[in-house]
């Protein structure tokens, strides 16, 4: 590739991330991700897996069943599973960390109390391994500007802040996350719809890379082009029928005990229909709740709707308070014990932070290698 090469795929990315999320590309990647389960259940070695969360508030029942469960699903397979806190990423839309160590300790504590096993899985922070950072400096090169502001993922986190300044982490937010990726040689990212162009702009890194510095040896690719993995579970909102988030209060909360999770579910929004209905399109909010429900339970929120009837709002809410508490209580359980041990999770996280620095250093090395960079 020749010096000018950015003037050129720019094209490239902006097709490839316009296209991620058209219907036929939807298609494929979902017949692709039944494709990779069917490979996991063969053969999970084949697979490593990257995932995380940024330490910004409490983990709350919709990432447990958005993406927790599973984490825990693919690591007891046998899949290699690293769990990133990306604490660093804190700041690309803050002008502060916040009470960052206390909220890192929480994630360690409920990744644990939700089954995540440091045995099976690797939990580390962004400021802990250095060569995973040194990677943005190499793959800052291989896109340009104009791709970064046209990314999705810029676009919506910038909409996100309500129009203040874009900080040059946040422009250059989606490079980070493919060195998240990279760093690990992770062939393997749940996602949901959404953030398909996120992982495409990580396959492009990667295959700019080694179109420019991986040509000595072109079947022996430095990265292997990460596959999206998307998620099957269901969209859940937040109790006041807005979108699930920390900073609007709207969420029940892994650590919150039985009777604050009791107070919180008797203010979610219903309707005036008495008769309960699973009906997500004219009935938003009831059928959220019942699809809690049917997560917690296991059942089909059509069913819970018909044994609920005319027991209206009051009657969702009870049973659906009576449910959620049964299934988080032994997590509840779980994290009281851990939160008690705080030299235990520091423990954990000091191996999670060896383990990653270890092999983003090999990274890094076989990366300075293929530029000609190791003195």
């Amino acid at each position: 590739m020749t010096d000018d090469s950015l003037s050129t795929p720019t094209d490239e990315v902006g097709d490839a991330l316009a296209t991620s999320t058209s219907e036929a590309s939807l298609a494929r990647t979902e017949q692709r991700s039944h494709e990779i389960e069917a490979q996991i259940a063969a053969d999970p070695s084949k697979f490593r897996v990257m995932t995380g969360d940024r330490p910004t508030g409490s983990l709350h029942v919709g990432h447990y069943f958005g993406s927790l469960m599973n984490r825990v699903r693919l690591q007891n397979a046998g899949v290699d599973t690293f769990v990133l806190i990306a604490d660093y990423q804190v700041i690309t839309d803050r002008d502060g960390t916040g009470p960052i160590a206390e909220r890192v300790r929480g994630l360690v504590t409920d990744y644990l109390a939700v089954g995540i096993d440091p045995g099976k899985s690797t939990i580390y922070t962004h400021s802990a391994v250095p060569a995973l950072n040194q990677l943005m400096l190499p793959f800052l090169s291989l896109v340009s500007d104009s791709e970064l502001y046209r990314n999705p993922t810029v676009k919506a986190e910038h909409e996100a802040t309500g129009g203040r300044p874009m900080s040059g982490l946040l422009l250059t937010y989606p490079v980070h996350q493919a060195a998240d990726i990279l760093f690990c040689k992770a062939n393997l990212v749940p996602v949901g719809k959404d953030q398909l162009p996120h992982l495409e702009q990580t396959r492009v890194i990667a295959r700019r890379f080694d179109e420019r510095y991986g040509r000595a040896n072109p079947d022996a690719p430095v990265f292997p082009q990460a596959e999206a993995l998307l998620s099957s579970g269901s969209l859940i909102l937040g109790l006041d029928g807005a979108k699930m988030s920390k900073s609007r209060g709207n969420t029940i909360e892994l650590r919150m005990t039985a009777d604050e999770t009791a107070k919180l579910l008797k203010r979610a929004v219903t309707d005036s229909d008495r008769h309960i209905t699973f009906d997500p399109v004219n009935r938003p909010e009831v059928s959220n709740l019942l699809t809690l429900a049917g997560l917690a339970t296991g059942r089909d929120p059509r069913a819970i709707a018909e044994e609920i009837g005319d027991g209206g709002g009051g009657g969702l809410k009870r049973y659906l308070t009576e449910v959620l508490n049964e299934m988080l209580a032994p997590i509840r359980a779980r994290r009281a014990e851990l939160a008690a041990d705080p030299g235990y999770l520091a423990d954990v996280l000091a191996a999670g932070n060896a383990k990653a620095n270890a092999v983003a250093d090999a990274t890094l090395r076989e990366v300075r290698d293929a530029m000609g960079m190791a003195y």
